[in-house]
């Protein structure tokens, strides 16, 4: 883990492991009102997708994580980068802070920390997206802080919950390469 210490918080961040995965498909449950299938917990401990997922504790306490994937450019989920294929993207499948710790930079710090491995391991992906429920107005304000921009709406994305449209919510972190 890395700590990172916040004004009279100190934060602990890490890898999401097979010894605290169970704790993220619990914190998941508490933060957001959709029901994850046990093959989005498996999937994030596949051989290449350890750093693409994050936690944050507090005084031991799980407080945040964030979950991500790479993509083709068919949407397929993928474990490696290949320098020379075109329409690479990160999908942010998670990323959530208990409601108390809200406000402190813990969602910041996390959502920094892919933005710099992006930077860093990742640097032919196109862009980072994820799709945000159209009333979740404090989540559009989080990423357009970061340049996230709006860029569709996408009708009855969401079945069981409402409203059941969502946006895609993107940032160019590369020009497109040339196809």
């Amino acid at each position: 883990r890395i700590s990172t210490s916040m004004p009279h918080l100190p934060v602990e961040y890490g890898n999401v492991t097979p010894k605290n995965v169970g704790q993220v498909r619990v914190l998941n449950q508490h933060i957001f009102p959709i029901v994850y299938a046990d093959k989005f917990y498996s999937d994030l401990l596949l051989p290449g997708k350890g750093d693409l997922s994050r936690f944050a504790y507090y005084n031991d306490v799980l407080v945040g994580a964030l979950c991500c994937r790479l993509e083709n450019e068919k949407g397929e989920d993928i474990a490696v980068v290949d320098p020379s294929s075109k329409g690479t993207r990160m999908y942010i499948m998670t990323l959530g802070v208990l409601a108390p710790y809200r406000e402190l930079g813990i969602g910041s710090q996390l959502l920094q920390h892919l933005l710099d491995l992006v930077a860093k391991k990742y640097p032919h992906l196109e862009d980072i997206y994820l799709h945000v429920q159209t009333s979740n107005k404090l989540a559009l304000d989080f990423y357009a802080k970061f340049g996230f921009q709006n860029i569709a709406t996408i009708p009855d994305y969401y079945k069981r919950i409402d409203p059941p449209d969502c946006y895609i919510v993107s940032k160019k972190v590369r020009p497109a390469i040339e196809k």
